[in-house]
């Protein structure tokens, strides 16, 4: 005959087989989803958290920028680390025997108290032979969004060339296309990473 008085209903189940009363005499947390006490729940959440790096990855930094798009968001998987951005595998090389992809960009850049707004598919060979101080800014785009551009700041294009005054209009469009980002050539760069990723 068992003479074991019966488990109380909010007894904790952590640990409970075929309710033996050994198991845990904690009691369960009010309002949690299953009868389990505070240390069973913890355990609980330790085993659904390293279980879920197997089944959905973690979302970290990668150990190093991503090489097709120059990412640092990645997601770790037991067999390795992929770009969040881009998916490229961590360590993976961009096939050195493809022709880089054309990107082209519309820059902003400026001299003295001028800013030229240009369009190229290389701008490090393009602005490597122009006079300038700074550059401001990268935007996807080509021919025609640079037409759009200087349609847009006409009323301060000096005549015939690709140059405006500086303007409280195209000053803020360019705070626009900056914000967020260090270094426009490493926007540039990740753009072109991404293409490469693409492609691949």
């Amino acid at each position: 005959m068992d003479t074991r008085s019966p488990r109380p209903a909010d007894a904790c189940r952590g640990g409970a087989v075929h309710d033996d009363p050994v198991a845990c005499d904690g009691r369960a947390l009010p309002g949690s989803p299953v009868a389990l006490c505070e240390q069973h729940l913890a355990l609980a959440a330790d085993w659904a958290a390293a279980r879920s790096e197997t089944v959905d990855g973690t979302t970290d930094l990668l150990p190093a920028p991503c090489a097709a798009c120059g990412s640092r968001l990645g997601v770790h998987w037991p067999a390795g680390w992929l770009c969040a951005v881009c998916e490229w595998r961590q360590g993976d090389s961009p096939d050195g025997d493809l022709a880089p992809p054309r990107v082209d960009v519309v820059y902003y850049i400026r001299f003295d108290d001028r800013i030229k707004i240009g369009t190229t598919a290389n701008p490090r060979q393009r602005l490597g032979r122009l006079w300038h101080h700074e550059v401001l800014a990268f935007e996807r785009g080509d021919r025609a969004v640079e037409r759009r551009r200087h349609d847009q700041f006409a009323a301060w294009r000096f005549a015939r060339t690709e140059w405006f005054a500086v303007n409280e209009p195209l000053a803020a469009h360019i705070a626009t296309l900056a914000a967020g980002v260090d270094d426009p050539w490493g926007r540039h760069a990740r753009w072109r990473s991404e293409a490469t990723a693409l492609r691949g």
